[in-house]
């Protein structure tokens, strides 16, 4: 799975990189983040069509982690829909819609797993988490997917009552990911950003061809600083390495 990851990168800088055209609106402001979580406000790439003209934009958009269907009776759900298994994401209720037409880039700086550390003379049994980035560094577009959602408690007039959510598609893991976790985020590269998040495209097999492994697999993994395991905690000093790290 994927349940935390690092997103440092300015709207101006993903703006660039993803050549964006309609950048975000000033109520939606994130700052970085080196412990991003579920519920978390997250950066999107997403294309859609302007309400008044029709032509599709592409857009930076900060949106919820954690998918909420339209159907869902509660925000609440998307907790537990973080992440959604590729193997299924094309048939599964929950998210098959928007597989469908509502498809988004989530950018990250790397993300986070964790390993299991039998107990030591030294140590009791724990779990380290290990940074998982690409080995030349860049930025990840990992392959999301996003939704809208009303609450039906709130009132016509309410702005407040629209959620829009995305969740984070995943695969069995390779490379180093795979040393510490057997599944991880897939991404999408630069040269089919286009048709990913296309709207128009909807043929299942043809989408899911354009899924890989972040960084085409060529990351890396290093054991980081176990305040990480804290939702609570937050800073670039969450990638420092422990004191005592282990090997991946």
């Amino acid at each position: 799975m994927c349940g935390r990851y690092v997103s440092t990168r300015s709207p101006k800088e993903l703006t660039g990189l993803f050549h964006v055209t309609r950048e975000p609106e000033p109520a939606e402001s994130l700052g970085p983040s080196w412990n991003v979580a579920p519920t978390d406000g997250v950066w999107a790439v997403l294309e859609r069509a302007d309400h008044d003209s029709g032509e599709v934009l592409r857009q930076l958009r900060a949106l919820r982690w954690g998918l909420v269907p339209s159907w869902a009776k509660s925000r609440d759900v998307g907790a537990r829909m973080i992440n959604a298994r590729v193997e299924t994401v094309h048939e599964k209720p929950a998210y098959r819609r928007a597989f469908a037409r509502r498809r988004c880039l989530l950018p990250a700086d790397g993300f986070y797993e964790w390993q299991a550390l039998a107990a030591t003379q030294e140590h009791k049994a724990r779990k380290q988490p290990y940074f998982i980035t690409p080995e030349g560094g860049g930025v990840m577009a990992l392959a999301g997917l996003y939704e809208f959602w009303r609450d039906p408690a709130a009132a016509p007039d309410d702005p407040a009552a629209w959620v829009v959510s995305c969740t984070i598609i995943t695969t069995e893991a390779t490379d180093a990911a795979g040393r510490v976790h057997p599944r991880m985020p897939l991404a999408v590269g630069p040269a089919d950003y286009d048709s990913w998040l296309d709207p128009a495209l909807q043929d299942a097999a043809e989408l899911r061809s354009l899924l890989t492994a972040p960084a085409g697999g060529r990351l890396d993994a290093r054991a980081v600083n176990p305040a990480v395991n804290s939702v609570r905690n937050n800073g670039p000093h969450l990638l420092d390495p422990p004191e005592d790290a282990p090997e991946a």
